[in-house]
């Protein structure tokens, strides 16, 4: 009886971490380059922290994120199927042995707003990632003491098998998502979305609150007031700066930071939302980064979406001198207008790629490379 209550414990223990792995990897397997974007704004904070030698592996960042997909997929599926238990059972006790602690140190600094550990499918607070991992660690060390007289249902070769062609069916999704766009959209962009809606705040939308202090200056030594303690009638103190620390992020919008600004500097934003005909967007976030090859099919679409009346802007997060130099290299006689690199990135998965707008909705978005 003693084992068969163990033995009830370890499946429902490896089932359970088998499905989380299994969630965790495919959400993002079917959108990679949001795990690569991830790791890469983890390593330019840690850079800020730690020390800058961490943004010069920004470039590992594609393969790193490849890696934790597939492990991730490949350990879930042996979890569920019971493939070689007592490995794949001390390689999830290190994966949390590693993810817990950091995880801790992220709810405690916050260096990214959330982990991406389920991708965009379920956005979860970094506190929350932490909370997560105590309990599939607990879930790992309850597989552990019940490990008794568990051994795996098929033989090595099946096994060897079921691993292998895990591993294959996981980096094919990724392949064929990185020459075309995520098969799911968790994204506020996805086709059929209205944008406006998106951009609105709720008219209860709980605010922001920022603790605000005060600095003053008083024979070359300086002092942080509060608001209300802060020498207002004391001319001896000279005035030195105000500061702001966020204490509770307020209610953010799904579609936030989507400003489009033209070459005059001016926000068409409106413009392209509020336009009853077809606006092609190119996203390309950077521009030094995009696919020339796949970059030179933008001059044709550009003529085409001319002879049709139809407006067309390139949008990028790239700085002037990164414009110009696109441009005498593309031959690119269309409107480059610019966004925040972060929110390009949001709206497609390809750079670039294309986006068109009508009417304020999403009606068509696709890879350069498959027209």
């Amino acid at each position: 009886m003693k084992n068969k209550g163990a033995y009830i414990l370890n499946t429902i223990a490896r089932i359970l971490l088998g499905l989380t792995f299994i969630f965790s990897g495919v959400v993002k397997a079917i959108d990679p380059l949001g795990t690569v974007y991830k790791i890469e704004d983890y390593l330019k904070a840690f850079g800020t922290d730690w020390g800058a030698w961490l943004t010069d592996l920004l470039p590992a960042a594609t393969p790193a994120a490849w890696c934790l997909i597939t492990l991730e997929c490949v350990l879930g599926i042996c979890l569920v199927a019971n493939v070689r238990t007592k490995v794949t059972m001390w390689i999830t006790l290190a994966f949390y042995c590693v993810m817990t602690p950091l995880t801790l140190y992220v709810a405690l600094t916050n260096p990214v707003s959330d982990c991406g550990c389920f991708g965009d499918a379920l956005v979860i607070s970094n506190w929350q990632t932490f909370g997560k991992n105590i309990v599939l660690l607990a879930l790992v060390l309850v597989m552990i003491f019940s490990r008794k007289g568990i051994h795996s249902t098929f033989l090595p070769g099946v096994e060897a098998g079921i691993a292998a062609l895990s591993m294959m069916v996981v980096l094919g999704l990724m392949t064929w998502t990185m020459y075309h766009l995520p098969l799911v959209d968790f994204r506020p962009y996805k086709v059929g979305n209205y944008l406006p809606e998106g951009m609105e705040y709720p008219e209860d939308a709980e605010q922001d609150v920022y603790e605000i202090s005060l600095v003053y200056a008083k024979q070359g030594i300086e002092q942080t007031f509060s608001l209300q303690d802060y020498p207002r009638n004391d001319s001896s103190w000279v005035f030195v700066r105000q500061d702001s620390k966020l204490l509770h992020k307020g209610y953010e919008p799904p579609i936030h930071d989507f400003e489009i600004i033209n070459s005059d500097y001016e926000d068409i934003t409106d413009d392209i939302l509020l336009s009853e005909e077809p606006v092609t967007l190119v996203i390309m976030y950077d521009l030094q980064k995009a696919d020339m090859k796949q970059a030179q099919k933008l001059n044709l679409l550009y003529q085409q979406c001319l002879r049709q009346g139809q407006a067309f802007y390139a949008v990028t997060g790239s700085n002037t001198d990164e414009m110009i130099a696109f441009a005498l290299q593309t031959g690119a006689e269309y409107p480059i207008c610019t966004c925040d690199p972060v929110t390009l990135k949001t709206i497609v998965r390809a750079n670039p790629g294309v986006v068109v707008i009508q009417n304020g909705v999403v009606i068509d978005k696709y890879n350069v490379r498959n027209r």
